[in-house]
């Protein structure tokens, strides 16, 4: 079957995603069987030995099938070109628009799974200054052109232990953000135990979104989100947890997700999920870990039927919910998905735009593609202090791409995953441009539920 077309079954559903244009067909089974035989160029008669292989179904249906699928295939609707090509030849640097801003390169916990090292990312424990906050955001107002909506999420370590200047960089951006032409949209990413009543507020007001670290059951969290004193956190983060979240009533601050991470001690993440959802949150993503084979927390291939029934079940009981009530009963990160519009075309190709429109500063202020590429010397671009960047990386990142990237042109999922992450890339394959095959499987297995569950939400489907 031509790689233009993916067929999958979910649930109750028979899928066909038409790989190039994104038009999603829900089918009958004889469709669904039919079009498994089919390679393009197709041509008007059927061939004969399709009939002999689905002997199941009477001749005369799969007649009627076939010329359906045809015409279809005629008006470019399945089977249709790659039209994205073309463009991802012509990627060039764009300004940046995002920024991820290291005010706190220290932690108040020690989670064993931790990628930045239980937050100092290997350079030293330390807490970004004000006026590097303050030069920060200079340097993302220069260096983004023309784009006046701009985006900034304090990061750590742990942030809300870098607090004032948190507030001070927030003032300082509102300050000059009109005189400029900007419009800030502020982020911040806690565990939440420095979280009181004064800082809810403040996130509260101030932040566009918020993302509040939490693995799930009590016994999941505090095996491994611990103090430096080996204590679990649970009890303490989650009534702020509630407080904030309930505190988050003005329309326009309404954005959060409760974010965790499973690991082999807990394939059965699922009930992780819904206890995050049995505490009152509705917005989450419980994500799977990624780390060395070694590490005997690491998911590995062995790994991905007990993942994958998790998610299938995940699947069911969203969907479930939708056929009774026309609602999700939770919005699962990994499942949302736009057949209706999507993202563009840039995005499609490129992901999350690490290297150009996205870059992450540390607290001494040196600019890295990303957040995970942080404390690797030589994806060092420059400074925000001499606010010279290394274009030979911005180059590099522009020309990454679904095209240049190892297996990518030939997968269903391009579109979607965009050529996954490049850093995960990197640190566990030595290329940024060689997807993590592990981290492939399971992003696949996400994008077919997401489609699936878009589908019974009747969000722009053909059917």
């Amino acid at each position: 079957m031509s790689n233009s077309i993916h067929r999958f079954k979910q649930g109750d559903l028979y899928i066909i995603l038409d790989v190039n244009s994104g038009g999603v067909h829900v089918v009958d089974k004889i469709v669904y069987d039919l079009i498994g035989l089919l390679n393009p160029p197709l041509s008007e008669e059927m061939p004969e030995e399709i009939v002999k292989i689905l002997k199941e179904y009477p001749e005369e249906e799969l007649k009627e099938c076939y010329e359906e699928i045809y015409s279809l295939y005629c008006d470019k609707i399945l089977f249709s070109a790659d039209e994205y090509r073309q463009y991802a030849e012509m990627s060039i640097k764009a300004p940046i628009k995002a920024m991820c801003l290291h005010v706190s390169h220290d932690c108040n916990l020690r989670c064993k799974y931790c990628f930045a090292e239980t937050g100092d990312f290997g350079t030293g424990r330390k807490i970004m200054t004000p006026e590097t906050g303050r030069k920060a955001i200079d340097f993302l107002i220069e260096k983004s052109a023309g784009r006046q909506n701009l985006e900034l999420d304090f990061f750590g370590g742990e942030p809300l232990m870098a607090w004032e200047t948190v507030k001070e960089t927030v003032d300082y951006a509102r300050s000059v953000e009109k005189q400029h032409g900007k419009n800030f949209r502020f982020t911040i990413t806690t565990n939440g135990m420095l979280l009181d009543d004064e800082k809810i507020e403040y996130i509260n007001r101030e932040m566009s979104n918020c993302v509040l670290s939490l693995d799930g059951r009590k016994e999941v969290n505090d095996n491994i989100r611990i103090t430096p004193n080996n204590k679990g956190c649970y009890d303490i983060i989650v009534p702020k947890y509630k407080k904030l979240v309930e505190g988050r009533v003005n329309k326009d601050r309404t954005d959060y997700y409760v974010r965790g991470t499973f690991t082999k001690h807990n394939l059965d993440f699922v009930e992780d999920v819904l206890h995050i959802v049995s505490l009152g949150f509705d917005q989450l993503s419980v994500e799977p870990v990624t780390a060395p084979e070694e590490m005997d927390y690491a998911i590995t291939e062995k790994d991905l039927p007990v993942i994958f029934k998790g998610y299938d079940r995940l699947y069911d009981i969203m969907a479930e919910s939708v056929e009774k009530t026309g609602r999700k009963p939770f919005n699962f990160f990994h499942y949302m998905i736009d057949l209706q519009q999507g993202p563009c075309a840039i995005k499609r190709l490129r992901g999350c735009g690490c290297g150009n429109e996205y870059v992450a500063v540390t607290p001494d202020g040196d600019v890295y593609p990303c957040h995970q590429f942080v404390g690797i010397d030589e994806w060092k671009m420059g400074t925000i202090y001499d606010g010279v960047i290394d274009q030979n990386i911005a180059n590099y990142f522009a020309k990454t791409h679904i095209y240049s990237k190892e297996g990518c042109s030939d997968c269903w999922a391009r579109f979607y995953c965009s050529g996954g992450c490049n850093a995960t890339s990197f640190i566990y394959d030595g290329d940024v441009r060689k997807p993590n095959k592990l981290q492939c499987e399971l992003m696949r297995k996400r994008i077919e539920c997401g489609i699936a569950l878009s589908v019974k939400m009747r969000d722009g489907f053909d059917e």
